[in-house]
């Protein structure tokens, strides 16, 4: 099976998480989430194949995140709003995500990543 991997170049953890998936032989194709940010429809796809919510992909130790002042406006927006703002810029989102036919992964802890062996 092949895996969609969204990450940043410039980003140690995405590093870190692709060496991961080298190691272990996992089939993936690389996306640069900053060029090529999450669209409306995928996020939708994979909180519905989740158990995550719109709030668990954004980037909350960001810097684009902390100048929208989104910890303040959170609890505010609609879910709608929420896909609306993580699809326009890719550093919203936090990364790096896996996403497989039956998994969707957010951040990177080996522990967790040890289902997609």
């Amino acid at each position: 099976m092949k895996y969609l991997f969204l990450g940043y170049p410039k980003c140690n953890t995405c590093t870190k998480a692709i060496k991961w998936l080298e190691d272990h032989s996992i089939d993936f194709i690389c996306r640069n989430i900053v060029e090529n940010p999450p669209s409306e429809k995928e996020l939708r796809s994979w909180i519905k194949h989740s158990s995550y919510t719109a709030k668990n992909f954004f980037n909350t130790s960001g810097l684009v995140y902390k100048e929208l002042h989104l910890k303040d406006k959170m609890d505010s927006l609609s879910e709608a709003e929420k896909l609306k703002l993580l699809s326009s810029n890719g550093k919203l989102v936090k990364r790096p995500l896996l996403i497989g036919e039956n998994i969707v992964l957010i951040g990177f802890k080996a522990p967790e990543w040890e289902k997609v062996k």
